[in-house]
């Protein structure tokens, strides 16, 4: 989803102490460390050891040849021991998303895993409004080495009947499907100035009840909705995965989506917030084992159905 820079809102929204150490030292803090034994530089080498010490996949990542450069992404991910980022140059919202446009912005993923060879895993833009060209991209991205879904935005809603083969294609590949959800002032209701067609929690408790063997992804639950909410819709629908990323990450968000949806259903994205994505998870109250699965088990057992082996 289209973001402005957030590196400047990392020491604003993580509350903890270890996580806005995470941001001033990684950010090149002008405030003066100390060099005693103990002292402020000690506790922020420390806490480093700590961060890099948990494998980590990136579950919402893009690239683009513009505000999404894949060299900034990997330049974040090395300083923050993010292994692989899944990746994918989505549709912009409010466009038609037509077959030449989502071609067009698959083949610049398949160029960035060549270009990195092990650090991306692509993932599919697509319309199911065009079937049959979606469903040969489907073919066309699979053979390139792309797995799954995402981000699917907003042209249609993910239960729409539109999705419908576009779901059974994926359920039979085993391929995760992550959607946009809604952002800004978005709450129980849809708000005034977002797309018609973007998919509220209702709607993916609605397709994934209709297809229990389908993996989804809910995205961004920092994004700016009523993440409340959200938890609470998608409780008891065990096959879609809740995705953490955000520029809005609230104090208590992912304690809160530990308590409704439980570990193995949480997922570490950074949706290019990446001192976020990563401080948010250390200012949760999560044992040694709950970060183990939110930052890495979790995405790579779905990943290993689809075929694809990040042990």
């Amino acid at each position: 989803m289209p973001k402005m820079n957030r590196r400047k809102f990392v020491t604003n929204t993580v509350t903890s102490g270890a996580g806005l150490m995470l941001g001033s030292l990684l950010m090149g803090s002008a405030h003066r460390e100390e060099t005693a034994a103990g002292g402020i530089g000690d506790r922020k080498k420390n806490f480093m050891e700590e961060v890099l010490k948990y494998r980590k996949i990136d579950a919402h990542a893009h690239a683009d040849d513009n505000q999404y450069k894949p060299e900034v992404n990997l330049d974040f991910a090395d300083r923050l021991g993010i292994e692989k980022l899944m990746i994918s140059n989505f549709i912009r919202p409010f466009s038609e998303g037509k077959p030449d446009d989502f071609r067009a912005r698959n083949s610049f993923t398949i160029k960035c895993m060549k270009d990195h060879p092990g650090r991306f895993i692509g993932t599919v833009a697509l319309n199911p409004a065009f079937r049959k060209e979606s469903l040969e991209e489907i073919d066309r991205c699979r053979d390139a080495g792309m797995t799954g879904l995402g981000e699917l935005y907003n042209q249609v809603k993910i239960d729409d009947p539109l999705y419908y083969p576009i779901i059974e294609k994926c359920i039979s590949l085993n391929w995760n499907i992550m959607m946009h959800s809604p952002v800004g002032h978005s709450r129980v209701k849809l708000y005034q100035s977002e797309p018609k067609n973007i998919s509220l929690p209702e709607d993916f408790a609605s397709i994934a009840k209709r297809y229990p063997e389908a993996l989804f992804q809910f995205a961004h639950i920092g994004g700016g909705i009523d993440w409340e909410y959200a938890c609470k819709v998608l409780k008891d629908v065990p096959n879609v995965f809740i995705e953490v990323s955000g520029s809005n990450n609230a104090a208590g968000m992912i304690d809160f989506a530990l308590k409704y949806v439980g570990e193995d259903r949480l997922v570490f994205g950074c949706d290019y917030s990446f001192y976020q994505g990563v401080g948010q998870i250390f200012s949760a109250n999560l044992t040694d084992a709950q970060r183990k699965k939110i930052f890495f088990e979790n995405i790579a057992k779905r990943l290993k159905k689809a075929g694809i082996h990040v042990n």
